[in-house]
C-alpha cells in the first residue's frame, strides 16, 4: 500500500470534521477537532478555500464546505448507480452462502429487482432484473415495508392481495406481525409465501434519514435454504446491506435510488 501523504491526509481531516450536526465552525473548533494547531489549519483552510472546497464567512469569520462538492458530486451521480457500486458485495455473499443473491427497490405494490446474482448451484432460481414481484409476500418486499410509516404500509396492505401459494400472509394481522418481527430481527423471512418450494430471507439499505431504499435478499430452494440457515444467512444479508450502506453513503442513497427509478 502507498505511503499516505501527511498534507493531504492533513486537509482531509479537515474536510471530514465537518458534518450535518456541525456544518458550520470555527478556526478554534477545527483545530481541537483535527488536533492540529491552529497555524497549520490555517495555513491549509487558505488553500481549501482558494479551491473552492472551503467559504469563509467574511463577517462570522467562520468556515463552511463550499460549492466545489457540489459540483463534484453532480459528477459522480451522473455515472453512478447503486448496483455499480453493490456489485462486489454482492457476488461475495452468493459465493459465501452457495445461493442466489439479488438486490432491489420498492415501486409502490411491488419490489423491482435491480440486479441479480445467480447461484453457483446446479438447481438454483434466480428473479430476472427488471422483473417487478409482490412486495407483501417476498423477502426483499417486506424488508422494506418493515421500516415504512405505518400508514403507507396500510394503504399498500388495503390492496387487493392474492394468495400465491398455502403460505401466502394475506390478512392484515398476519401480515403486520411478520413485519414487526422483520424490524426485531433486522432482516426479514419468506418460506415458500410466493412460490412453493422457495425460500428467502432479504434486509433493507437505509439512507441519511433512515428510510429503507433498498434490499438485500438471499433466496433458494428449501432443500438448501432450510429453516435451520435462515438466522444466519439473514445475519449474512444485514451485513451485506450495512458495507453497502456505508460504501455508497447516507446521503448519496436517495439520489441514487431516485435515479434509479428513472431508469
Amino acid at each position: 500500500m502507498p505511503q499516505p501523504v501527511r498534507a493531504v491526509e492533513r486537509a482531509l481531516d479537515i474536510l471530514l470534521c465537518f458534518t450535518r450536526e456541525d456544518p458550520v465552525r470555527s478556526l478554534t473548533q477545527i483545530s481541537e477537532c483535527v488536533n492540529m494547531s491552529k497555524t497549520t489549519v490555517h495555513r491549509l483552510l487558505g488553500t481549501l478555500e482558494n479551491k473552492r472546497f472551503i467559504t469563509r464567512d467574511k463577517v462570522t469569520g467562520l468556515y463552511r464546505l463550499g460549492f466545489r462538492f457540489i459540483e463534484m458530486a453532480s459528477l459522480v451521480l451522473q455515472d453512478v448507480d447503486l448496483h455499480r457500486w453493490a456489485d462486489p458485495y454482492l457476488q461475495h455473499l452468493s459465493s459465501e452462502c452457495g445461493e442466489t443473491v439479488d438486490l432491489s427497490i420498492l415501486d409502490g405494490l411491488h419490489v423491482i429487482y435491480l440486479q441479480v446474482i445467480e447461484s453457483p448451484q446446479r438447481v438454483k432460481l434466480a428473479a430476472a432484473v427488471g422483473q417487478r414481484l409482490p412486495a407483501f409476500c417476498t423477502a426483499s418486499g417486506k424488508a422494506l415495508l418493515a421500516f415504512l410509516p405505518e400508514d403507507q404500509v396500510h394503504k399498500i396492505l388495503g390492496e387487493n392481495l392474492t394468495k400465491f401459494t398455502s403460505n401466502t400472509p394475506i390478512s392484515a394481522l398476519e401480515i403486520m406481525e411478520s413485519l414487526r418481527a422483520t424490524r426485531e430481527r433486522g432482516y426479514a423471512i419468506s418460506e415458500q409465501e410466493y412460490e412453493p418450494d422457495i425460500n428467502a430471507v432479504a434486509a433493507p439499505i437505509f439512507n441519511v434519514e433512515n428510510q429503507p431504499v433498498a434490499s438485500v435478499a438471499i433466496v433458494g430452494p428449501s432443500f438448501r435454504v432450510t429453516q435451520e440457515r435462515l438466522p444466519s444467512l439473514g445475519e449474512s444479508a444485514r451485513a451485506t446491506a450495512k458495507l453497502i450502506q456505508d460504501e455508497v453513503g447516507l446521503t448519496a442513497l436517495s439520489a441514487i435510488i431516485t435515479k434509479a427509478r428513472t431508469l
